[in-house]
């Protein structure tokens, strides 16, 4: 596999050389490649139909979430800044309505999710179990326990305060608090390949819910002041509210939107829904890929997506990518 995904990319490259000279470079842009994956896949996306469709010489600057924004602030770069979780980074608000950047596009449409979480073969045969109320009034049909998130992770938190809030105890239902990641990937792993119970917690996009297809349990109305209190490890008297989920952005300074708008229309375009991402995750995982392998396969697999981001003349350009 990945020797066909190295002839793929050569044959990217080759088509990429000839095109290159026919359009007019629209000059250099910094974009940034955070250290996950799916904000990698997007960076890899993007960097070659900026590149070849649109004659950008892009490089990548490896980097995260707070420090990126931090370098925005201060020195105006990277240019570009590809999948930015609003909800860990309060100082984005103010370069924005300082005019420093712009946002580009929600790069996950339905935002990143976090969520309780029952296999859809139980729904299929236990449809009272969508809702928190119909999980816990039957606790024996989801194994009898919620599979948590490790200690030490932001969303521990808010589940454990909302375990006191849905009452866990009263209705017999189990806590069982992961070590790691891992494990609570694993323990989604094994219950769906054995068709077995399982109710706990995970987030999205990722390869595992892509690989595996899972329903959120609805946890009920929304509720700002419960939400702000579950946050709190000091939370006197949870309430019962549902996770929010949380606006995922592209950015884009605004010096580069004004020197190129064209790129300003493109990073616009480029949006995934999360089933779409944890489809590209669980591709990428199975075949043990690259980043850059995955933005190849996206690239020569998805042309009907990305043909539909660009503009005329890249278009005119990745004709030889084309169906």
């Amino acid at each position: 596999m990945k020797k066909s995904l190295l002839a793929i990319a050569g044959f990217v490259a080759g088509t990429s050389m000839m095109s290159t000279a026919a359009h007019a470079n629209c000059g250099e842009i910094s974009i940034s490649e955070m250290n996950w994956a799916s904000s990698q896949l997007v960076t890899y996306v993007s960097k070659f139909l900026l590149e070849e469709g649109y004659g950008c010489k892009v490089q990548t600057v490896p980097t995260s979430t707070v420090p990126s924004v931090t370098s925005v602030a201060e020195t105006g770069k990277p240019d570009i800044v590809t999948e930015l979780w609003l909800n860990s980074v309060p100082l984005y608000t103010k370069l924005e309505e300082q005019g420093k950047v712009v946002t580009a596009a929600k790069i996950l449409s339905d935002g990143g999710q976090d969520a309780w979480w029952i296999p859809k073969y139980l729904v299929d045969k236990h449809p009272e179990l969508k809702t928190i109320e119909g999980v816990l009034a039957n606790p024996e049909l989801v194994g009898g326990r919620f599979h948590n998130a490790p200690n030490g992770w932001g969303i521990r938190i808010k589940n454990d305060n909302l375990i006191k809030a849905f009452d866990f105890e009263s209705h017999k239902m189990g806590v069982f608090n992961h070590g790691s990641g891992e494990t609570l990937a694993a323990s989604i792993a094994s219950a769906y390949n054995n068709k077995e119970p399982w109710f706990g917690y995970y987030w999205a996009p990722t390869s595992v819910l892509g690989k595996y297809e899972m329903v959120a349990v609805d946890l009920g109305p929304y509720n700002d002041a419960a939400h702000n209190c579950a946050q709190d490890e000091e939370c006197a008297n949870p309430q019962k509210t549902s996770l929010p989920s949380a606006p995922v952005v592209t950015a884009i300074t605004s010096d580069l939107a004004k020197r190129a708008p064209e790129v300003l229309e493109l990073m616009k375009r480029v949006t995934f829904t999360n089933a779409e991402m944890g489809k590209l995750l669980a591709w990428q995982e199975e075949n043990k890929a690259s980043s850059e392998e995955t933005a190849v396969h996206f690239i020569t697999t998805q042309q009907g997506t990305w043909s539909q981001w660009i503009n005329d003349d890249a278009r005119k350009n990745l004709a030889g990518l084309l169906n």
